[in-house]
């Protein structure tokens, strides 16, 4: 009797080791998988990069006009992002973003903005910037890129790259998620998604339209359309072909210009 108790002990023994044996190798397996995941989407977005404008991004200086207002972005040095605007009393307003250092003038006085202005300005400003500018801030190092693998969109192929961002250096916003379907082709992104947290959340699809560049550059507009909160990115392309997004809005960058044209030209 003893010799069998003994042996259910062994057994169970074996078996407790064998099962720790296995989810081990099942959890490094996963981190390798996990790693090979954001290999691949480095490499895309890289390409990507390239495909959009490439080093010449490092040293931009461009000028559009987004919603009656002028933005231009200046990445030398580091950066440096500004808005002007006349607002409805004929007032100039001049926003300036520098590596981090917001300022606003009205009318070229210095204004006096609380700590949550001074959040609410300056986000709104580096977010026009980053949407005019894609894919450039995707190598930045706050970005966490996957690789969710391939989709036929109007009978293209793509590469799906999901982006989160680290909550240090991503910025307030750092808990959206995005998706970009990166044609296979062209390595161009030709539709983005994304949810964010902030008023109740939301979920918008972007098809991208209008692409032209300027000198080097590649800049293009957006469709903004709406879907219901909670819907999983990737299955928008799907209610996207079915017609079953709504259009919120256009995202449109007009009168682009090279302010310093014989720089790129070089």
């Amino acid at each position: 009797m003893k010799n069998i108790i003994k042996g259910f002990i062994l057994l169970f023994l074996l078996t407790g080791c064998n099962d720790k044996g296995k989810k081990q190798q099942n959890a490094a397996e996963d981190v390798q998988m996990e790693n090979l995941r954001k290999e691949k989407a480095a490499e895309i977005l890289s390409k990507t990069i390239k495909a959009h404008g490439g080093s010449l991004y490092d040293t931009a200086h461009y000028q559009f006009v987004f919603r009656n207002k002028e933005y231009t972005f200046n990445n030398k040095n580091g950066y440096t992002y500004t808005m002007v605007e006349k607002d409805s009393t004929g007032n100039t307003i001049v926003d300036s973003l520098r590596n981090g250092d917001f300022k606003r003038s009205i009318n070229n006085t210095p204004s006096d903005l609380s700590q949550k202005d001074i959040s609410k300005y300056s986000n709104a400003l580096n977010s026009v910037i980053y949407f005019a500018t894609l894919p450039h801030k995707l190598s930045d190092k706050a970005v966490r890129p996957t690789y969710l693998g391939e989709t036929v969109i109007k009978g293209e192929d793509y590469d799906i790259v999901k982006i989160t961002f680290e909550a240090k250096g991503g910025g307030q916003d750092h808990e959206d998620e995005f998706c970009y379907w990166i044609n296979k082709t062209s390595h161009y992104i030709n539709y983005l998604a994304y949810s964010y947290q902030t008023n109740d959340g939301g979920v918008r699809f972007r098809s991208a339209y209008n692409p032209r560049t300027v000198d080097g550059i590649r800049f293009q507009d957006y469709i903004n359309w709406e879907a219901p909160v909670g819907t999983p990115l990737q299955q928008l392309p799907e209610l996207y072909e079915k017609g079953k997004l709504k259009e919120l809005s256009r995202i449109e960058t007009g009168e682009v210009q090279n302010l310093e044209p014989l720089a790129s030209e070089e």
